[in-house]
This record gives C-alpha cells, sequence and structure tokens, in this order.
C-alpha cells in the first residue's frame, strides 16, 4: 500500500510542477475516418472526440459492464466544450495514436460531457479534490472497474499523460489488490465528504446573525476592484446579489457602495464584450482585464438579473445597457428557433492565420482599430485603454474601460450625449468588423436548469426596464420546457438537442425550474405557473429528498449507476439547488398555506446554519432565505380587475422581501381566499397571513412594507 501511494504522490507532484507547461506540436491521428461509439451521441462536446484514436464511450450501463467483463481499470474523462484547457489536451494526448493505443490496450475510456451529467462531474470532481487538493477541467480520473477512483487531477501533457497511464496500468496488473485497498479508503473519504447533519435545535433566526456573517463577508472584499480578494475572479452573482439585498434592506452604504464599484468595474473590464455584450466566464487578473474567453449561458442569466436589479435601485444607464446588451447577445446567439437557449460559446476560434487561438474572436490589434475607427482614434483610444494598461499580450488589446462615461466626458471636455453616441458609433463599427471574423464554436444543447436561470433573468429585466419584449421571451421558453422537458410521470428531462430531450433531471434542473415558474407567476399572475411549480416540488419531494434531513439529493431514487449520492449545499458561481429549493418551498408554503412546505425551508436552513456562520461565502443564498425568516418579510395581494397594471408599477421596485400574488378574476389559489373584488382592485400587504387595511393606490401599499 505504502508503494502505491508513493507512486500516486509522485505523479501528483509531477501534475503540480509541470501541469501549466506547455509542449510542442504532437503526433496527430494518421487515421480520421473511423468514429468511436461517441459518434452516436448528440452532446457537441462529445462529438468533437467522436474521431479520436482513443475507442471513446460515453457514460452508460454498457459502458461501465464492459469495464468490469474485460476486468480494466477506467479512465473516466470529463469537460465541456468551451473549456480551453479540454481542447488543448486533446490536441496534444487524446488526438495521438501513440497514447490511445495505451488507453485503448489497458483501459475502457469514457468521455463525459460535465453540462449533461454534473452527477458524475460532481463525484469525480470530489475525489479528485480529495487526492489533490483542487479541481478543474478537464478533469481525468482512474477507477476500478465498479468506477471507484484510485487517481485523478486535471490537466496533464502528452508526456504525464503517458508515464500515468502506463503506472497505474502496471500497478494494478501486478498489486491490484493495493490499488483496490486505496479505492476502498477514497470511495469511504467521497462518501463521508457533503453530509448534511439534522439540526434538532430549535434555530432562532436573528437579524443580529446576517450583521455578523456580512462582517466576515467583508474580509474579501476587494473595495479596490470589487469583487472578492485575489485572481482569478469570478463575478459570483450569488454574493453580489444577498449584498445588494442586505445593503437596500439595512440602509448599509459601505456595503452598496463595494457592490456597485464590483458592478462598474465588471462591466468595465475585459471580462464584458463591449462590442456584443454577454459576460465571460472570469478574469485571469484581480482589475477584470482578461478574461477567461467561453461564455457560458448560466453566468449571463445570473447577471443579468443582478445588473437589472441593480438598475431598479440606481436608474444608472450604465446599468440599464448592460441588461439590454447582453440580452441581444442571448436573442442572437444562444436562442434557438424552437425558443431554447444553447449552453456556451467556446473561448477558442480560428485567428487570421488560420490557428486555433484562445480570444482571437475578441482581442484587437492596434492598426486594425485605427483603420476601423478613424477620425475617432484619439478619442476612442483614450476611452478603452489602447495602451500599455488595455494591452494584453504583444499587439493585443482588450478593450477596457476605466472611467465613468460622465468622467470621462467631463476630462475630455464633450457632452454626455455626444460621447454616448460616438461610444454607439464605434461600437457598431467594431462589431460589423468582427462578424467577419470566424466564431467560436457554440454548444447548442440545451439544458433544462441553465434555461430556467435565463427566464428568470428575462424576468427580472422585464420588472425593471419594463420591456414587454423580454416577458415574451421568458413565457416562449417556460412553454418550451413544459411541451419538451416534462417526462410523462410529471418529472423533467436534463438535456435536448436536435428535437431529443435525454437524461433524467437533476436537482439542478427542478429547483431552477421551480423558481423560475414561481417568478413567471409573479408578473402574469397566471395560476398555470405557481401550480406547475407546486406540481415539480412534489414530485421533488418524492424522488430527491432525504428524510431523515429534509435535504435533496443532487440525483433521484432511480439513479444507481454511481458509488455515492450527494446532495449540492453550497453556493457557488450557480446558486446550490438545495438553497434554490428551501427558498422555493418558502414561497410556496405562502402561496399554498403549506405549513410542511415552510417548516422543511426552516429544516434545511437549520442543518447548514453552523456551516454557514464558519464560511458565509459558500451559503449567500442560504442568507437570503434567513433574511425571509429573521427581517420583515410580506405576502403582498393584489386582487381585482385592474390587477396586472398595478403589478407592473410594484414590480418597477427593487422589492426583495416580498411574495406577490394576485388575480383579475376569482382564483382558487389559497392566499387569494375570500380577497376578490369584481368591483375595485384592492392590495393587501401581509405577514404570516395577518393583513393591514387593503388599499387601492400602490404608493400607499408601498408604504406599509418595510424592506
Amino acid at each position: 500500500m505504502q508503494k502505491f501511494e508513493s507512486l500516486l504522490s509522485l505523479i501528483v507532484m509531477a501534475f503540480v510542477v509541470l501541469a501549466c507547461v506547455q509542449t510542442n506540436k504532437t503526433e496527430r491521428a494518421t487515421n480520421k475516418s473511423q468514429p468511436n461509439d461517441l459518434i452516436n451521441e448528440t452532446s457537441p462536446y462529445l462529438l468533437q472526440h467522436a474521431y479520436n484514436p482513443v475507442d471513446w464511450k460515453a457514460w452508460n450501463p454498457e459502458s461501465l459492464k464492459l469495464a468490469k467483463e474485460k476486468n480494466k481499470l477506467i479512465v473516466i474523462s470529463i469537460g465541456y466544450s468551451a473549456c480551453h484547457w479540454c481542447h488543448v489536451m486533446e490536441e496534444e494526448s487524446f488526438a495521438n495514436d501513440s497514447v490511445a493505443k495505451i488507453m485503448n490496450d489497458d483501459f475502457i475510456s469514457i468521455k463525459v460531457d460535465r453540462e449533461e451529467r454534473p452527477d458524475v462531474d460532481q463525484v469525480y470532481m470530489n475525489a479528485v479534490q480529495l487526492m489533490t487538493g483542487s479541481g478543474g477541467w478537464p478533469l481525468n480520473c482512474i477507477t476500478l472497474p465498479d468506477g471507484r477512483p484510485v487517481f485523478g487531477g486535471t490537466y496533464f501533457t502528452k508526456e504525464q499523460w503517458t508515464k500515468i497511464l502506463l503506472d497505474m496500468s502496471n500497478v494494478y496488473k501486478n498489486e491490484p489488490e493495493k490499488v483496490i485497498a486505496y479505492a476502498e479508503k477514497l470511495t469511504e473519504g467521497i462518501k463521508n465528504t457533503d453530509l448534511v447533519k439534522v439540526s434538532a435545535k430549535k434555530t432562532q433566526f436573528k437579524e443580529s446573525t446576517i450583521d455578523e456573517l456580512v462582517l466576515k463577508l467583508e474580509d474579501n472584499f476587494d473595495y479596490r476592484y470589487g469583487g472578492q480578494k485575489g485572481e482569478p475572479k469570478f463575478p459570483m452573482p450569488s454574493h453580489l446579489d444577498f449584498l445588494l439585498r442586505y445593503s437596500d434592506q439595512n440602509e448599509a452604504k459601505d456595503i452598496k457602495a463595494y457592490v456597485f464599484n464590483s458592478l462598474d468595474k465588471i462591466a468595465n473590464g475585459g471580462i464584458y464584450d463591449h462590442i456584443g455584450g454577454g459576460f465571460s466566464r472570469y478574469a485571469v487578473d484581480k482589475r477584470w482585464h482578461v478574461p477567461h474567453f467561453e461564455k457560458m449561458l448560466y453566468d449571463n442569466a445570473q447577471l443579468v438579473s443582478l445588473y437589472s436589479k441593480a438598475y431598479q435601485i440606481t436608474g444608472n444607464q450604465k446599468y440599464k445597457a448592460v441588461v439590454e446588451e447582453t440580452l441581444e447577445f442571448i436573442e442572437r446567439e444562444l436562442t434557438s428557433p424552437e425558443g431554447g437557449f444553447y449552453s456556451s460559446i467556446d473561448a477558442d476560434s480560428e485567428n487570421s492565420n488560420g490557428e486555433i487561438e484562445e480570444g482571437s474572436f475578441y482581442i484587437w490589434h492596434k492598426a486594425e482599430l485605427k483603420s476601423i475607427i478613424q477620425q475617432d482614434y484619439d478619442l476612442f483610444q483614450s476611452y478603452y485603454n489602447i495602451n500599455a494598461l488595455g494591452n494584453w499580450e504583444e499587439d493585443k488589446y482588450i478593450l477596457y474601460v476605466t472611467e465613468s462615461d460622465l468622467d470621462f466626458s467631463r476630462k475630455h471636455n464633450i457632452n454626455i450625449e455626444d460621447l454616448r453616441s460616438k461610444i454607439g458609433s464605434w461600437k457598431l463599427k467594431l462589431f460589423n468588423y468582427r462578424t467577419k471574423r470566424i466564431r467560436p464554436r457554440t454548444d447548442d444543447k440545451t439544458l433544462t436548469s441553465w434555461n430556467a436561470l435565463m427566464i428568470s433573468g428575462y424576468i427580472s429585466a422585464y420588472r425593471s426596464l419594463g420591456n414587454d419584449t423580454y416577458l415574451e421571451k421568458a413565457i416562449r421558453n417556460a412553454n418550451f420546457l413544459l411541451e419538451n422537458q416534462v417526462t410523462s410521470v410529471g418529472g423533467l428531462y436534463h438535456s435536448h438537442k436536435d428535437g431529443k430531450s435525454t437524461i433524467q433531471g437533476f436537482s439542478e434542473d427542478y429547483a431552477h425550474t421551480i423558481a423560475a415558474f414561481i417568478d413567471l407567476y409573479q408578473v402574469t399572475l397566471d395560476d398555470r405557473w405557481v401550480n406547475e411549480a407546486n406540481k415539480l416540488m412534489t414530485y421533488c419531494i418524492k424522488h430527491f429528498q432525504d428524510e431523515d434531513n429534509k435535504m435533496f439529493y443532487f440525483t433521484s431514487d432511480q439513479e444507481n449507476q454511481l458509488i455515492s449520492r450527494k446532495y449540492e449545499v453550497m453556493d457557488n458561481v450557480i446558486t446550490a439547488s438545495n438553497s434554490v429549493l428551501a427558498n422555493s418551498l418558502f414561497q410556496l408554503g405562502h402561496y399554498y398555506f403549506n405549513n410542511e412546505f415552510r417548516e422543511t425551508a426552516k429544516q434545511m436552513l437549520s442543518n447548514i446554519e453552523e456551516d454557514a456562520i464558519k464560511a458565509p461565502s459558500a451559503y449567500t443564498n442560504w442568507l437570503n432565505l434567513y433574511m425571509n425568516f429573521s427581517n420583515p418579510y410580506y405576502e403582498v395581494v393584489i386582487s381585482g380587475p385592474k390587477s396586472l397594471t398595478k403589478l407592473k408599477e410594484i414590480n418597477s421596485e427593487y422589492l426583495p422581501n416580498i411574495t406577490i400574488a394576485g388575480a383579475e378574476s376569482k382564483s382558487e389559489l389559497p392566499i387569494l381566499k375570500n380577497k376578490f373584488n369584481e368591483d375595485e382592485t384592492y392590495i393587501y400587504v401581509c405577514v404570516e397571513g395577518s393583513c393591514k387595511l387593503p388599499v387601492m393606490d400602490v404608493s400607499d401599499a408601498l408604504k406599509q412594507i418595510n424592506k
């Protein structure tokens, strides 16, 4: 056992030392005519590997059964279509005949799209983090024939990967008992991580606790550049969304200033596409200048929601422009003809020399910019920092704004409206020029959870900007999900591609779809949406909930291929399915007077309270629920023939501590019972079902709400 662990340490050490080293062009496959089994898949990422000489299999019962029958170790390689280093490892290793021969002779090789199978990714990411202390993509794990992991890491050079394959194969052939013993120990570790204990105490949710947790969060604030300290920098919409709410409800001016500074810096940085709209996944530097150029649907969906809320509070035209431009990008590049939303756009594309290069679609050369902008070039150059500050590498520039439009106009003695007109002209010129370049690839699969996030993004934009088109887009996509992603037994599919819905949904699909349907109800007052949310929640409770602690497993009770059934609890770049479900249980409990739902939400929050106090940055969406229980929270019911008119007025306000219900005609929804009047439209502001005197004017209702 000691010998095997020493070998593992040596391999991991080699990975740590050499992981960032790039190698020269490698020997490529000589026969591209014969596809492997991935040719039968729909995932764009899997299809990218369909002509590798590696005999790739997809993750399915047949592949796992084959490994057991042949008693071969399994290579589980996980990535996604927009992943830059996934492409690099394919180029260097998986498209290489000599590497492929080793993999084909001694392993069963399974390629996984992490976006299609987040359940598989979750388990093996956990394994790699236990082994190495970190993780990322590509994620490469070697397992026993039954799927229990024995080795893992992220990107490896061809030389590293070849050595790992040969060493692991040799150890398994000669000392299998030691490999098996290590796998047993590691698997036990995987099963014991992320366990959620039942909290037996009756938690008293206090405002003072939230204040203390915000102080802890402050320790990691980057007050200069925004976001969190260090690099790389991820926007982390959940963090900023919670802090925006906290600062607004508590009149915390310093926190609010930090949030707005973060939003300004993100929108001004290279992480935002100033020409085509939309955000890249993260910035590699602390000032948001150099992005990792892939664009993900989930980032853009959540950031649209965040900037929409910021615009509601401030009326800042910059935030409005970010929302509008990002949604134009979504409509132009990530919307299918059926009304679904595609998953992502690659970081890499072909440059003018015919080479595949990261960011080549987005970067600019100085001479190129001069020829396009022409007469206003000096002003343009100053605005977008086509100088040492905006330089990336060599003669490559990433547009980067460091001053507000108002400050810039004063500094350069130009009228603010004239400046904005010029900015619009510059963007149009560069956009038209950029359309001649070769676009990065689009991952055109449609994922239920990410589409639901985009529905919520459109609804937030509709609330703050009042553009009816945004509501139409949200309804269209919601109908797309109902028509295509709901199974015959009332569950959800996870993925849709080429007219085919596949893969049983995960808790994230239910969580975000339920939340989106509740959001949709709150802007339409159409009972259909809240009733659909309630039905999905009922299904989710039946097939995903742990009866002991009331938390939700990531996979349903019908999934049996994984070595461990996990929970998704911590909020990350996407809010955790459990935190989203808990918030929705809280709201549905109000709509249906369902005390069991509300008590379940309270139990879930109690379960994670101790962990949230220790590390609040991993639980910021949970903290929104904590504020619902600890701060004033209101049910706002609008009932009568002019409900939708009054609703639109209320929705234009930033009111994070209310649940909205209403109807223009009689409704069977319990929260609306005995509140309908066919002659007049009344607004009821209630707490725990106890209502203040009804009013007819929105302004009077707002006075009854204490944010």
